[in-house]
């Protein structure tokens, strides 16, 4: 394939040949509402223009001309917005297959780019496949194997595995539990000073206000908050927390979550919430419910028994109340608010696939979830598009000139109502258009339950 033609014969290309397919260099939206991400603000009756992966020209309709032999696309009382990303992914296989599972449920659902949270090497070329679009799937970002408290092995080692995860490519460090604290620091100082992001769980040896002193670059599901919260003296529940301390709840002084989200923001340390992943396995939604959700289609029948054991179990756990966990759901909604007002840093991940997340659709939950904490659909779609941009410092996460060309064309604004999210009318991909019907033709393939 041709990668890249002179500006002066843009207008007149058509088509160039790949593989053995025809595909467009040259996309229009024509007429479209641009939700660019920006700002707060929806542009009307836009034309955009994409040539070969990047947004080239965006103008009103009447005055930007449609280059000749362009693949048109309607975008008449529809809305365009970045393409999503999923910032707490697993790529669970690497086998073919699997593989084309896990990507056409993310790209069906708008995630164009996903953050891989437990590495291993092949995923290295998966990586590179996705950009080169040897493979069909989202942007990867990934981990190497996580660190943990059976992986390393002292102060040194921790230091050492860092520099090796950096030298073999990989885009950031995985904390599992487990390390002390000697582990975490030492960990840690060699992560800052050789540029190598580090993220996931804070260390119950260390605690999340000795993880900011050393500027973790993201803590995940919100790990160590409830801890942290805690009276001085406290004994936490008898020494029983529950998934994520939940059952810390009771006994947390929520007078200072405020202080903790400023300790946050002021430390630079962004936040994934995976707030939809505690709160389906804690609250009381009945598993007939979740059984019936119409993602389920996609997960077999033995996984999804799987699902409902482990909230069975969560719930029948000795120790467990259900007056707490709901306690904890709005404490957890609480702290998701305050770190957003107090200018930390949230990004938008789900934990698929993990119980009762089906990729990409898991997503668009936990942009429910964002909303319910008090979050607008714009602030909600934010931390899945202008700030993953900001964070992983890339060329996407808005729709402006220049930009890569991933994107989603919705059948209603979602700035209004954050499900119309949801209501994808074609997303394109690395420039490439995927219509509705194409990406349903794809999720078809992967259905293994029928009447979901």
């Amino acid at each position: 394939m041709i990668k890249s033609i002179p500006k002066i014969l843009m207008s007149a290309t058509i088509c160039l040949f790949a593989a053995t397919t025809i595909r467009a260099e040259v996309t229009v939206f024509v007429n479209v509402n641009v939700v660019p991400m920006s700002t707060e603000d929806v542009r009307l009756q836009q034309t955009v223009i994409v040539v070969e992966g990047t947004i080239s020209k965006i103008g009103h309709v009447d005055n930007v001309p449609v280059p000749k032999g362009a693949t048109i696309v309607d975008g008449t009382d529809r809305y365009l917005m970045p393409g999503l990303a999923e910032m707490h992914a697993h790529v669970t296989s690497t086998e073919p297959e699997q593989v084309d599972r896990m990507a056409t449920l993310f790209v069906a659902k708008g995630i164009t780019t996903i953050r891989g949270m437990l590495g291993r090497s092949s995923h290295l070329q998966l990586r590179s496949q996705f950009e080169s679009g040897e493979l069909f799937g989202p942007r990867l970002v990934t981990s190497g194997p996580s660190l943990n408290g059976r992986s390393v092995s002292g102060a040194a080692d921790a230091a050492r595995q860092v520099r090796e995860q950096q030298a073999a490519g990989y885009d950031f460090i995985k904390l599992h539990p487990g390390l002390s604290g000697d582990e975490f620091v030492a960990l840690a100082r060699t992560a800052n000073e050789i540029g190598m992001p580090y993220a996931g769980h804070v260390p119950v040896a260390v605690g999340v206000y000795q993880a900011l002193q050393f500027k973790m670059t993201t803590i995940d599901h919100l790990d160590g908050y409830f801890a942290a919260l805690l009276p001085a003296g406290s004994h936490g529940y008898g020494g029983y927390g529950g998934f994520f301390d939940v059952m810390l709840a009771g006994e947390l002084n929520a007078e200072q979550i405020p202080a903790i989200a400023v300790a946050t923001a002021e430390a630079g340390t962004w936040n994934v919430p995976t707030e939809v992943l505690i709160e389906q396995l804690i609250d009381d939604t009945p598993v007939a419910e979740l059984r019936q959700r119409p993602e389920m289609r996609y997960v077999s029948a033995a996984t999804l028994d799987n699902w409902i054991a482990s909230k069975e179990a969560q719930l029948s756990e000795r120790g467990f109340d259900s007056d707490t966990a709901a306690l904890a759901i709005k404490l957890r909604r609480r702290i998701i608010l305050e770190l957003h007002r107090a200018g930390a840093g949230l990004l938008l991940g789900s934990d698929a696939p993990q119980t009762f997340n089906v990729p990409g659709f898991s997503t668009h939950r936990e942009l429910g979830a964002l909303v319910a904490a008090g979050l607008s659909p714009y602030q909600a779609l934010r931390t899945g598009t202008a700030a993953v941009a900001e964070f992983l410092g890339s060329n996407a996460g808005v729709v402006a000139e220049g930009k890569d060309a991933d994107l989603i064309l919705l059948d209603a604004n979602p700035l209004v109502e954050i499900r119309n999210a949801e209501r994808i009318h074609g997303v394109m991909l690395r420039g490439q258009w995927l219509p509705a019907s194409e990406l349903a033709a794809r999720l078809k393939r992967f259905e293994v339950q029928e009447g979901r």
